[in-house]
C-alpha cells in the first residue's frame, strides 16, 4: 500500500491551497488503494525553515521520507513557487526524492501563469529525484467549486497513464527476452 503526504507551500496558513492539496491527496490514496497521511503546512514551521536542523524542519523531512507519493502544492506568486516552498526544498539534497512519485500542483487566480508548473515547479521536484506525474495540476481559483469534478478528471488521467506504463513496459520486458 502507497503513502500519500501532500506539501504545501502557501505562507497563509489553513490556505486554499492546503485544501486542494488534501483532496487531491485523498483522492489520489483512494484511487491508487493507498493511505494519505495529511498535509504538511510548511507555513507553520516558521522561521524553522531557515535553520538548517531544526526540529520542526527534520519531523517533516522523515515524515517526507516515509511517503511514497508526494503531492507538492504552491499558489502561483509572482508566476513561480512560492518561498516557503523553496526554503522547505533547500533540506533536500539534489535526488534524495528518488524513488518518489510526486504529483506537482499549483492554484493561480488566472490561466496566465500556468506555465509556472511546468517551467518551474516540476523541474525543481526532478532535481530533488522525484518522478512527477505529467501533466501537473493547475487549478485555476474560479474552479475551486468544481474542485471534485476537476480532481477525479485528473486522477482518471493518472490512472490512464500509468496503465499504459505498465502495459508498455511489460512489452519491453517480453522484447528483451
Amino acid at each position: 500500500m502507497s503513502s500519500v503526504l501532500g506539501i504545501v507551500g502557501n505562507p497563509r496558513p489553513g490556505s486554499r491551497t492546503l485544501g486542494v492539496v488534501d483532496h487531491v491527496g485523498a483522492t489520489v490514496a483512494s484511487a491508487f488503494r493507498g493511505s494519505f497521511e495529511g498535509s504538511i503546512d510548511l507555513v507553520t514551521l516558521g522561521a524553522d525553515l531557515f535553520v538548517f536542523g531544526s526540529a520542526g524542519v527534520t519531523t517533516a523531512l522523515e515524515r517526507v521520507m516515509r511517503a511514497d507519493v508526494l503531492v507538492v502544492g504552491s499558489p502561483v506568486y509572482k508566476a513561480a513557487y512560492t518561498g516557503v516552498l523553496k526554503a522547505f526544498c533547500d533540506h533536500i539534497a539534489a535526488g534524495q526524492l528518488a524513488g518518489k512519485f510526486a504529483v506537482p500542483l499549483m492554484v493561480g487566480g488566472s490561466l496566465q501563469h500556468y506555465l509556472a508548473l511546468d517551467v518551474h515547479l516540476r523541474p525543481l521536484l526532478v532535481e530533488l529525484g522525484a518522478t512527477c506525474a505529467t501533466p501537473g495540476l493547475y487549478v485555476v481559483e474560479t474552479e475551486l467549486e468544481q474542485l471534485h469534478d476537476h480532481v477525479s478528471a485528473y486522477v482518471e488521467q493518472l490512472e490512464a497513464g500509468l496503465a499504459e506504463v505498465s502495459r508498455l513496459s511489460v512489452g519491453i520486458r517480453r522484447q528483451a527476452q
